[in-house]
């Protein structure tokens, strides 16, 4: 006589009940009693409490979690609404420079100060005769110059021993790094760079490859524009 019974090797799971709950929208206007029966363990209490209160608590945890993120975009936002006014600000004092040969060191120290970058340095080559001597100005190998006419946007990540580190007045402490490249034209050229401008930091994780580079393409935008009449 064969006893199989085709049930015990099927045993209803909870993914069956919750499918068939799901499915049966009616079960409880059927079983209204057994909403008032079900209790749940609080996680903030570890006491009993009904479907009610519990709803009442998660519905609580949504609206803590809402207000965090709105406080997290009011940050943010606020915080690109500083970026934007250092930025333009950093734009009208390049329309407004007229000592060229002070320009570069100029460009240098406001993105050191005003955006809080630790080093700040630059290469520029095929600039005119009568800035020849600037520290802008002086030889750089002829693979950094491909390197920087290859960037098609800003390159962000640890230094690996780049030659623009050697740019920097304390290249030793730099752990990582933005390098930018520097054309001439419009925006989005794609032409042989001009120059290489450097932001390093001795924190490991201030400049990583999975930064955003929007903000850095157009300070590279702005600087390039601003150092193409030196040449």
């Amino acid at each position: 006589m064969n006893n199989h019974n085709p049930a015990m090797n099927n045993p209803i799971t909870e993914d069956d009940i919750a499918h068939y709950l799901s499915n049966t929208p009616d079960f409880f206007l059927r079983h209204a009693e057994l909403l008032a029966a079900v209790q749940f363990t609080s996680p903030h209490s570890n006491r009993t409490v009904g479907l009610q209160e519990r709803q009442a608590e998660m519905l609580r945890e949504k609206i803590k979690a809402l207000e965090h993120r709105i406080m997290e975009m009011i940050r943010h936002g606020s915080e690109n609404v500083m970026l934007s006014d250092k930025i333009l600000r950093w734009a009208r004092s390049l329309l407004t420079a007229t000592d060229l040969h002070a320009l570069p060191g100029a460009i240098e120290l406001d993105i050191q100060t005003q955006f809080s970058v630790p080093q700040v340095g630059m290469r520029l080559w095929g600039m005119a005769p009568e800035f020849a001597g600037l520290t802008v100005s002086q030889e750089v190998s002829d693979d950094a110059r491909v390197f920087a006419s290859s960037l098609m946007e800003p390159f962000c990540g640890l230094n690996t021993g780049f030659e623009a580190v050697g740019w920097l007045p304390e290249p030793a402490t730099v752990t990582s790094l933005v390098l930018i490249p520097l054309r001439g034209g419009s925006t989005g050229n794609t032409g042989p760079a001009f120059g290489m401008l450097v932001l390093a930091s001795p924190d490991a994780h201030r400049f990583h490859s999975g930064m955003g580079t929007d903000f850095l393409a157009r300070l590279g935008e702005l600087a390039s524009a601003a150092l193409s009449r030196l040449k």
